[in-house]
């Protein structure tokens, strides 16, 4: 299918300011359809979920709606969609609840490749029940993961796997599947970390291997919330603390609280408008695959564009090279400081932030400290334009 952007960019108030956005990693620019769905929601009746008054079945009709759009991005079961406020703060809680059992002897594997989000909340729950820590690196020079590299890490007494699907500082995006069918051989769990690859791929948890994945659909077009997919028979394993009255039904047990129903009314309006870039044919997950391998290949093309120009350039250091990756580059540039070309590009109205981005390990395994670099990451809307703006801006940073 062919992916037309001007239509899509044209659903992107934000995009009238006149910048090129290349900070979408951290969260993309929001589309019209998903404020208005936002605002719709917060003006119609609301109450707490039910079926009596109009109000409770508005609000128990927006939590069905979007579990079922996330099951069809994901290629999950909507029984199985837990809602929470980041997926930071899902992976916390879940990690809690899975430790529980934890004990001495027993494992957790990481990895150097990951965002802090899918390492911190491990370590510290392996802290606190005396179990191990074991540490996957991936190759600095290529950015590579080897899946065998953690299959050497695996013993009988693994409990977790935690890998990511894409790293959010450079791109990687690992054979998850090798990783987790690894991890099942040895008896373990895997948590994928799918925030950076759900926002530039078509996603099957199935496919993946994930007992868990994690999203957030502001990295996709949607509001600031979080997702976790599961098996629903997996998660009616788990017994997290909840309040007496609340109710034990999967997956509301884990949704502590009152959902926030404008939120996943936000994610169902932006996951339609990804399906709506394959056409109206076919359900809407089928469309979901179709216009997600469209994008990437729109994504692809002109971070393939990026490259090509940044070779032209003298004294800059890309650390994206792994084979399979988002389009996501992390710059350096030699004798001058990432951070004054992320503040020389916004003065020409390029957004291309600067750090490490909470992927602390990595940039400390790439041997770039907490500083970490300059991160160019591409989103749907991204247009060519814009890789223009983009390398016109990086020549004027350099000649300066």
């Amino acid at each position: 299918m062919s992916f037309d952007v001007a239509a899509l960019r044209a659903h992107f108030p934000a995009l009238t300011d006149g910048a090129a956005h290349f900070d979408g990693p951290g969260g993309s620019q929001t589309p019209d359809v998903v404020a208005q769905a936002v605002a719709a929601t917060m003006t119609q009746p609301m109450a707490n979920r039910g079926s009596v008054t109009q109000a409770e079945r508005n609000a128990d009709a927006v939590v069905r709606e979007a579990r079922q759009a996330v099951a069809d991005l994901t290629g999950g079961d909507p029984g199985g969609v837990v809602f929470g406020r980041s997926a930071t703060a899902l992976t916390y809680d879940l990690s809690r609840v899975l430790s529980a059992g934890w004990g001495p002897g027993d494992e957790v594997v990481v990895t150097r490749l990951d965002h802090e989000a899918n390492i911190r909340p491990w370590v510290q729950a392996a802290e606190a029940r005396g179990a191990t820590v074991r540490w996957a690196d991936f190759d600095p020079a290529t950015g590579e993961l080897d899946p065998a590299t953690v299959g050497a890490l695996l013993s009988e007494r693994t409990r977790l796997v935690a890998v990511t699907g894409a790293s959010n500082l450079i791109g990687t995006r690992p054979d998850v599947a090798a990783i987790t069918a690894l991890a099942h051989e040895a008896g373990a769990l895997t948590w994928v970390d799918g925030v950076h690859l759900a926002a530039h791929a078509p996603v099957g948890v199935t496919a993946l291997g994930a007992d868990f994945f994690v999203c957030s659909p502001y990295k996709f077009l949607g509001p600031h919330c979080g997702c976790l997919i599961a098996a629903p028979e997996l998660l009616e394993t788990l017994h997290p603390d909840k309040l007496l009255p609340s109710t034990d039904a999967v997956p509301e047990r884990f949704e502590l609280g009152t959902l926030p129903y404008e939120l996943l009314a936000g994610t169902t309006a932006a996951i339609d408008l990804l399906a709506a870039q394959a056409g109206p044919e076919g359900d809407r997950r089928s469309r979901l695959v179709a216009a997600m391998a469209a994008i990437e290949q729109h994504e692809d093309r002109l971070r393939e564009r990026i490259e090509d120009g940044v070779r032209e350039l003298p004294g800059v250091t890309v650390w994206s090279r792994a084979a399979h990756r988002t389009p996501t580059l992390l710059l350096t540039f030699v004798g001058r400081d990432a951070a004054d070309a992320y503040r020389s590009l916004a003065e020409r109205g390029v957004n291309a932030p600067a750090g490490s981005f909470y992927a602390l390990q990595a940039s400390r395994h790439l041997g770039l400290g907490d500083t970490g670099g300059l991160r160019v990451g591409l989103a749907p809307y991204s247009d060519d334009a814009d890789v223009d703006r983009l390398l016109a801006g990086l020549r004027e940073f350099l000649a300066s």
